[in-house]
Formats: structure tokens, sequence, C-alpha cells
């Protein structure tokens, strides 16, 4: 079921906010450095998962308290709620389009949602599955789709980028291995170097996924054994990052260009880290956000956003 929520044109609204975007990117990437925090405040209560940023200084987080998105610059540290989410909602991972769309997996509520990062309005709904305990999870955007994962089911569901075209439900084959029922399998998600398959971590392993066929083979990976705990993935050319959550790291590997093999270069921690989930790439700094799993899940829980070199 999709659900489309009445809205301006994008061409008209956006063609200005994306241009001052561009310009500000073009700025902040050369112009960067010691002056921007490496931290700031969420907040208290926020249950953060997702990160996500644009072409411009700004970094989006999901809220898998309700549903929320926060926008903080990156420039300064400070933000605000950008989308007030809802009753029953949840924002795990997301991704920014350069249209100015955020793409939302809904978690339990088995949906991807739509959002206009410029106003924070609601958009457009896909429910994506009927299964009773499903948990979209992360998303990556790959050509003419987001392609989001389900940690519960052997499943990649592509949601056209826009409002047009029907959701394609892929499913994951060949050397896959499910988790049993109620655990979670499939979390994040990238595109290999060549575009033609996804690379997907799940329990610890790194698979390659065709997009035409389904078919996933395990990635041999040299200089470790596994990714434990392997959460968010983020890929900048043959370069891999994989955040491994509740081992405080971010192992990086070298992919080959078909990403069958993946070569452990380095590993970067943090004493800031406390169960960091997902990543995302502005200039040479990675962002991530901190869950804090291991920590109380309450309303006054604390919770920020640290920024390592990459």
């Amino acid at each position: 079921m999709t659900r489309n929520h009445p809205r301006p044109s994008r061409r008209t609204v956006l063609g200005g906010a994306v241009a001052a975007l561009a310009t500000a990117a073009g700025t902040a990437q050369t112009a960067h450095g010691s002056g921007w925090p490496t931290e700031f405040p969420l907040p208290d209560g926020w249950l953060p998962e997702g990160i996500t940023i644009g072409g411009g200084p700004y970094a989006y987080l999901g809220s898998r308290a309700n549903g929320a998105v926060f926008r903080a610059d990156l420039r300064t540290g400070r933000g605000e709620v950008l989308h007030a989410g809802g009753t029953g909602l949840a924002s795990i991972g997301l991704k920014l389009d350069r249209d100015g769309l955020l793409y939302v997996a809904g978690g339990g509520g088995g949906t991807a949602r739509i959002v206009d990062a410029r106003t924070g309005e609601p958009l457009t709904t896909h429910r994506l599955t009927d299964d009773a305990a499903p948990f979209i999870n992360d998303v990556v955007l790959h050509e003419d789709r987001a392609w989001f994962t389900d940690s519960r089911a052997a499943v990649l569901h592509g949601v056209p980028r826009g409002r047009a075209g029907r959701v394609r439900a892929l499913p994951i084959g060949g050397e896959w291995v499910q988790a049993p029922a109620g655990t979670n399998s499939a979390n994040g998600l990238v595109a290999t170097p060549d575009g033609s398959a996804l690379i997907v971590v799940n329990a610890g392993r790194l698979y390659r996924v065709s997009l035409r066929t389904g078919h996933a083979t395990v990635i041999a990976l040299e200089g470790a054994a596994d990714v434990t705990g392997g959460d968010g993935l983020v890929r900048v050319g043959r370069t891999l990052y994989v955040v491994q959550n509740r081992l405080n790291k971010v192992t990086v590997w070298s992919l080959d260009r078909h990403a069958t093999t993946a070569t452990l270069t380095r590993t970067i921690t943090d004493p800031r880290f406390d169960v960091p989930t997902t990543a995302a790439r502005w200039g040479d700094r990675l962002y991530l956000v901190n869950a804090r799993f291991t920590s109380p899940q309450t309303p006054e829980t604390t919770f920020t956003a640290v920024a390592v070199p990459r």
C-alpha cells in the first residue's frame, strides 16, 4: 500500500534549496577543519540509529522512539527536529537523495517513508511487507531505486526514487544464511564498486547480492575472520567502512572491483564511541551516531553523534 500526501511541485519548492545546498557544499568541503565540532548532542531520549548527510553540511538522524528526524548543522553542531514522526513510528536507516527527498526505513512498521528534507513534510508511505514481525532496517540509494533491508526476511525491497512506480521485492538466495525467526539478519547495505550488486552485512558476514537475480555470495575476508556486530556500511570508491556496533569500532576494507574479496587495511576506534550503529561521510570525516544499546533506553538518556577522520 502506498499513501501519498498532497504537496507543491518539487521543481518549484526545491529548485532554490538545491542550488543553495550545492553552493554550501562547495564552500564547506574546502573550508571545514578544526573549527567544526567533532561531537554534538541529540535530544534526550532520542534513541538514534541512522544518520545521513547530503550535498550540504547537514546531518539527518532518525529516532527509534517515534520516527522523528533531527537535522544538525555540521558547522556548529546545533540542530532541530525537522520531522515530528508520530505514535507507533520509527526511523531506523535513512538516506538523503539529491532532490531533497529522505528515504526512511520504518523498522517494525514494515514501511519505507519518503520525507521532504527541506520542510519535514511526510510525502509517501510504502508498506513493504504484510509479515507479522518485520524490521525494515537500512537503505541505500542506487540507480533508480532506494533499496531497503528487512532484518527478519531474506528479501530486499526496491522503492522507486521519487513517487511513481512499483516497489520491487527481490528475494535473496544462494549462499545467504537467514537467522532464526525473531532475530535479525540483513542490516546495512551499499552498492558494489561496479554497480551490479549490493553488499549486505548479515551476522558477521558480508554478502554480494546480485540485483538481477538476488543470488548472494559470501565476500571473502582477508585480515579478519568476520565483521561481528556489523551494522552500517559506507563505501567510498573501493574502500568499505563497516561499523561494528557493540565492538565500538569501524573496520576499513579494500574491495576488488566486483566485491568478491575484502582486505582489512585498518581499524578506527575512539573513546567517544558508545555502540555506534551507522555512519555518513562529509569531506575527510565520518560522522557516527551512538545508539548506546548497552545503556538505559529511557526518555532521559543522553545521546550524541561524533566525527572521526576517515
